[in-house]
């Protein structure tokens, strides 16, 4: 198992928001969080920031190679919630900061399952070794608007409203999150980005390029397509890859 994360500002902010930390476990089981922080630069930056790091150290601090799967949910939901705390308080307590908040995947990967819980519009994808498919649901208005009919899923990628997010870390004292669990086999392939990447990468567009590329060569190319197509929003990869070596 292998685990990479990139970063980028993009083209058009002054600052990047969002943050992804990744790892591996002693027993070789995979993690990683990604995080798009929201409430200004300041605001922003902090919430992503506070958020992956405390998701990242409870993670490490609890986790054990003899955990099933229903031990390994509870873990990500206590650092989650751990991390929904501490953003909240943060802002509570420092008038600058109010209202920051964040979205948040975060995944482990272990014993052939990947567990996903996730709040917003950042994304998990699937690859099988042949065929790629969205594990989250986007908490957006956007997507309310598709899953009653009113819109396509690709008039959502353009309207005008695409960055409402109905759920977010740090706004609320508890989050509700999604939570996901999938095979994941020695040829899968987990990809988590944030809505920079994916509001410019179409399913297709996205496989052809986890066909063609992969580990750190992945995450730069996935980083400058969406840069070449506007690059309007800071830009977050992260891949967890099952393959052999």
């Amino acid at each position: 198992m292998r685990v990479y994360c990139k970063s980028d500002i993009g083209l058009m902010r002054n600052s990047n928001q969002d943050y992804c930390k990744t790892g591996i476990f002693p027993d070789g089981s995979a993690w990683a969080v990604v995080c798009d922080g929201m409430g200004g630069a300041n605001g922003g930056s902090t919430a992503s920031s506070v958020a992956a790091e405390t998701i990242a150290s409870r993670l490490i601090e609890g986790y054990t190679a003899n955990m099933d799967a229903e031990q390994i949910r509870s873990l990500m939901e206590s650092a989650v919630d751990k991390a929904n705390t501490a953003v909240y308080d943060i802002a509570r307590n420092d008038a600058s900061l109010y209202g920051m908040g964040t979205t948040v995947v975060c995944a482990v990967v272990s014993h052939s399952t990947a567990h996903i819980i996730h709040a917003g519009d950042s994304r998990a994808y699937l690859f099988d070794g042949s065929h790629l498919h969205q594990v989250t649901t986007d908490h957006s208005i956007v997507q309310e608007l598709v899953d009653l009919g009113k819109i396509t899923q690709e008039e959502a990628r353009s309207h005008p409203n695409r960055n409402i997010i109905t759920r977010a870390l740090g706004i609320e004292p508890e989050l509700c999150t999604d939570y996901n669990a999938e095979n994941f086999q020695n040829c899968c392939q987990l990809i988590i980005c944030t809505d920079g990447l994916s509001n410019y990468m179409t399913q297709e567009s996205l496989l052809e390029y986890i066909r063609g590329s992969s580990g750190d060569e992945l995450t730069d190319k996935l980083i400058e397509s969406a840069k070449k197509l506007g690059g309007s929003d800071n830009i977050t990869v992260a891949v967890v890859d099952g393959r052999e070596a």
